[in-house]
C-alpha cells in the first residue's frame, strides 16, 4: 500500500516540473511513511511514497523492467504475484527483485494492457512506456484503491487522492453542480466525477492509456454477472463458501510487516478471524474499538469473538472530539464523503496501526449476501407490488404515503412512510430513494434557483447501474448497483482512506474477485430467507463463529450523529448558514428550518445535517483556501 502521483506530457520534449512532482507525491506522505522515490524523464514524472510490506530491503519503487524502458509506480499488493513472476522467468524475462511489484512492468511487455486480466488484488498502478511514450493507468477490479487525475491542456495529472492533483496550484477550484446534486442526494459523488470539475476518477475495472499527442483510450476490461445462479442445493453451497473464504483469507496472510485484523464481533469480522485462525495465523492480533454510549459498543461482542478464536484482541474506547475529528475527515476524505462511519472506522484504524502494518477486514459480506436491511425490504416491496395491478399502485400508495406520519420518533418497525411512499413508484427508482440521504425534491429544496438540479438526475449513476445489471430479479439488481457505486465510491473509499491516514494496509478477503463472482452465482433465495438476510453464509460458518453473532440484529458502525448535530457540533453547524458555501450553493432559509427542527426534536435530520456540515467543512478547505 503507497502513494502515487505524476505528470505526464502529451509532447515527449517537453519537461516536467519536477518540484510539482515532489510537491503531488509528498501531499500522499500518510500512505507511504517508509520512504520516496521518483522517475524523472523527458515529458515524465511518477512519485512514489511507500509503505513497505513485502521485500522490504528490494522492494523501493519506481521500478522498471530489464532495460528501463518501462517504470512503474504501484499502490496496492498483488496476491498471485509469485505465480505470474515464476511463469514470466520461464518466458524469457529476468527479475531484480522479490516484490510483488515487479510482475507489473514484466506483466506489461508480455501482455500489454491485457496484464490486468491476470492480476489477483487491489491495484493502482501507472506504467510509463519510455520508447513510445505513453502512459498506462489501471485500478483493480472492484475498487478497493482510488486513482484520481485530470487531463488538460498538454498534459495528464494523476494522483492516489484528490490533494495530489490540488497540489497544483493553477487547478482550477470550480464546484461541479451536478456533482453537488449527487453529493447531497447520496453522501458521496459516484465515479467518475468528482465535486472538482475536471478532476475525474478511473473507475473500477478500468484501464486507461494515454498516447503521445494526448490520444486517450480506456476500456472496462472485468464485470460482474449475476446472470447464471446455479441451484446447487443449500449445503454445497455453504460447503463452497466456506472453502473460498479459507483460500481468500489464506492469499492475503502474506506479509513481512506485523498483520492483524479488525473484529468488531460482527459475523463478516469473525468469519474473516476464524479463517485466520484455522490457516494458522492465530494467535491473530485483533483489534477493536467502542464508545462510551452502549447504543454504538461493539467491544462485549468482539470480546466473545476472540475468546472463541484464541485471539489476541486489543480494546479502546474512542473518546472523541467531534469538532476536531471532522477536520481531520475533511483532510483525509478530500473528495467529500459524507458517511459518519469513516470516523470509527479512522478510530479502529489509528490503534490497529500501533500494532500492526496490515489488518484484514470483514468488508464485503453484506454486499455479497444481502446483510443490508435494505435487501430484505426491497424483496418484500416487490412482493407487495405484485398484489395490486399497476395502474392502481402509484394513486393508493401514494396517498397512503401522503398520510402516514413522518415521526423519526416511532420505533423503527412502525416508520412505513417512504416506504408506502416507494410501493407507488417503480422498483429502481424506489431502491434509489431508500438507499438515499436526501430524496430529489429535498436536494431541490436545499440548492439555490441558480444551481438547482434543473432537471439533472442525482440518481443517474445508480440508474445506469441498475440498467446495465444482466440479473434475473430485482435483488440482484440492486446488489449489482450497490457493487458499482455505494461499494468503490463510499465504502472501499471510506476504508481506504482512514486506514491510510495512519499507514494502515487493509486486506479485504470478502471482496476477492473469484469470491464475489461465485457469490454472484448463488440464487438470491439462499442470500435472504424468511425476510433475513446472509442466510447461506450463516449456514457456511454457523460453527465456526459464536452463536450471538448469528443472531443478534445487525449494528452499524456508527456515531451519535442525532445528538452531535444537536449538542457537541451545534456551534460548527450555525456557522454553515453563514459561509461561502451556503451563500454560492443553499437556501439558507432551507438550511436554517432543517437545523431548527432537528434541535427541537420535531424531525430527525442528522444525516443531512452531517452531510452539510462535511461539505462546509471541504468547502472552506479546498475551495476557499485553495
Amino acid at each position: 500500500m503507497c502513494g502515487i502521483a505524476g505528470i505526464f506530457a502529451f509532447d515527449r520534449f517537453q519537461p516536467v516540473a519536477e518540484e510539482l512532482a515532489v510537491a503531488m507525491r509528498d501531499s500522499l506522505a500518510h500512505r507511504g511513511p517508509d520512504g520516496t522515490g521518483m522517475h524523472l524523464a523527458p515529458g515524465c514524472a511518477l512519485g512514489h511514497r511507500r509503505l513497505a510490506i513485502i521485500d522490504l530491503a528490494g522492494g523501493d519503487q519506481p521500478i522498471y523492467n530489464e532495460d528501463r524502458s518501462l517504470a512503474v509506480v504501484f499502490n496496492g499488493e498483488i496476491y498471485n504475484f509469485q505465480a505470474l513472476a515464476a511463469e514470466l522467468r520461464s518466458l524469457g524475462h529476468r527479475f531484480a527483485t522479490r516484490s510483488d511489484t515487479e510482475v507489473l512492468v514484466h506483466g506489461f511487455e508480455q501482455w500489454g494492457e491485457r496484464v490486468v486480466e491476470r492480476l489477483e488484488g487491489m491495484f493502482a498502478f501507472a506504467i510509463h512506456d519510455r520508447a513510445n511514450h505513453r502512459l498506462f493507468l489501471a485500478r483493480d477490479r472492484l475498487g478497493k484503491k482510488p486513482l484520481y487525475y485530470r487531463l488538460e491542456a498538454g498534459r495528464l495529472l494523476f494522483g492516489s487522492e484528490l490533494k495530489a492533483i490540488l497540489a497544483d496550484r493553477s487547478v482550477p477550484r470550480r464546484v461541479r453542480l451536478e456533482s453537488l446534486g449527487e453529493y447531497l442526494a447520496l453522501r458521496y459523488v459516484p465515479q467518475p466525477h468528482t465535486l472538482i470539475e475536471g478532476v475525474l476518477k478511473l473507475p473500477p475495472a478500468h484501464w486507461m492509456m494515454v498516447d503521445e499527442g494526448g490520444r486517450v483510450r480506456s476500456e472496462r476490461y472485468w464485470d460482474l454477472s449475476f446472470a447464471d445462479p446455479l441451484d446447487q442445493g443449500r449445503r454445497a453451497w455453504a460447503d463452497t463458501i466456506a472453502g473460498e473464504l479459507d483460500r481468500a483469507v489464506r492469499a492475503r496472510l502474506i506479509s513481512e510487516v506485523p498483520l492483524g485484523a479488525f473484529l468488531s464481533g460482527g459475523i463478516d469480522s469473525s468469519a474473516v478471524v476464524s479463517s485466520m485462525t484455522l490457516a494458522g495465523a492465530g494467535p491473530v492480533k485483533a483489534c477493536s474499538v467502542g464508545f462510551a454510549d452502549a447504543e454504538f459498543d461493539e467491544r462485549p461482542f468482539a470480546r466473545e469473538a476472540a475468546q472463541l478464536f484464541g485471539a489476541d484482541l486489543e480494546e479502546a474506547e474512542v473518546r472523541p472530539d467531534p469538532e476536531r475529528d471532522l477536520e481531520t475527515l475533511v483532510h483525509h476524505l478530500d473528495d467529500p464523503l459524507a458517511d459518519s462511519s469513516a470516523l470509527p472506522t479512522w478510530h479502529v484504524s489509528r490503534i490497529t496501526r500501533r500494532r500492526v502494518t496490515v489488518a484484514l477486514s470483514g468488508d464485503g459480506g453484506d454486499e455479497n449476501f444481502a446483510g443490508y436491511r435494505r435487501y430484505p425490504f426491497d424483496v418484500l416491496e416487490n412482493r407487495v407490488r405484485g398484489f395490486l395491478p399497476r395502474p392502481l399502485r402509484r394513486p393508493v400508495f401514494s396517498l397512503a404515503g401522503a398520510l402516514y406520519p413522518k415521526a423519526d420518533s416511532l420505533p423503527r418497525n412502525l416508520r412505513w412512510k417512504r416506504t408506502l411512499e416507494n410501493l407507488g413508484r417503480d422498483p429502481a427508482e424506489a431502491y434509489f430513494r431508500s438507499v438515499s440521504c436526501a430524496v430529489p425534491e429535498d436536494v431541490e429544496a436545499l440548492l439555490t434557483p441558480e444551481v438547482a438540479l434543473q432537471g439533472f438526475d442525482p440518481f443517474a449513476a445508480l440508474r445506469r447501474a441498475y440498467e446495465r445489471a444482466d440479473g434475473p430479479d430485482s435483488l440482484s439488481r440492486v446488489l449489482y448497483t450497490d457493487f458499482h457505486t455505494w461499494l468503490p465510491d463510499d465504502i472501499l473509499a471510506k476504508v481506504d482512506r482512514a486506514s491510510m491516514a495512519v499507514g494502515l494496509e487493509v486486506r479485504c478477503p470478502l471482496l476477492d474477485h473469484r469470491f464475489v463472482e461465485m457469490c454472484a452465482r448463488i440464487p438470491s433465495s439462499e442470500k435472504i430467507r424468511g425476510g433475513e438476510g446472509k442466510a447461506v453464509f450463516k449456514d457456511a460458518i454457523a460453527e465456526r463463529i459464536p452463536r450471538g453473532a448469528l443472531t443478534r440484529p445487525k449494528q452499524g458502525f456508527a456515531i451519535p450523529a442525532a445528538r452531535w448535530t444537536r449538542r457537541e457540533l451545534s456551534g460548527v453547524l450555525d456557522r454553515v448558514q453563514d459561509g461561502e458555501l451556503a451563500r454560492s450553493y443553499l437556501r439558507r432559509e432551507r438550511v436554517s428550518s432543517l437545523i431548527a427542527a432537528h434541535r427541537a426534536g420535531r424531525r430527525d435530520w442528522s444525516e443531512i445535517l452531517w452531510s452539510l456540515l462535511f461539505l462546509d467543512r471541504w468547502h472552506r478547505r479546498w475551495i476557499e483556501g485553495g
